[in-house]
């Protein structure tokens, strides 16, 4: 099975723990989703006022520098852990 394979899995089963991860889980989720995906932040940090996405966008500039690559491997392994921690 591919690192990419591997990848999308991880993220189908992500969707399907039986508890939600916690707030730091998730932003760990979503900025090396992020950065897997996209690459390094790309748009501007968001207002004030939009505090959702600003700890989105702080979550996925700190996984700034990690290679696409790098940040599949580490995903999968984040998502392993919750599945050990929530169940699937």
């Amino acid at each position: 099975i591919s690192e990419f394979d591997s990848f999308k899995k991880a993220a189908e089963e992500v969707k399907v723990l039986r508890q939600t991860p916690d707030p730091g889980e998730m932003s760990a989720i979503y900025g090396l989703y992020k950065q897997a995906t996209v690459g390094d932040v790309n748009t501007e940090r968001p207002g004030i006022f939009d505090f959702t996405g600003k700890a989105k966008w702080d979550a996925w500039n700190a996984k700034k520098g990690l290679s696409k690559e790098e940040a599949m491997a580490a995903y999968v392994k984040l998502v392993e852990k919750l599945k050990e921690k929530y169940g699937i």
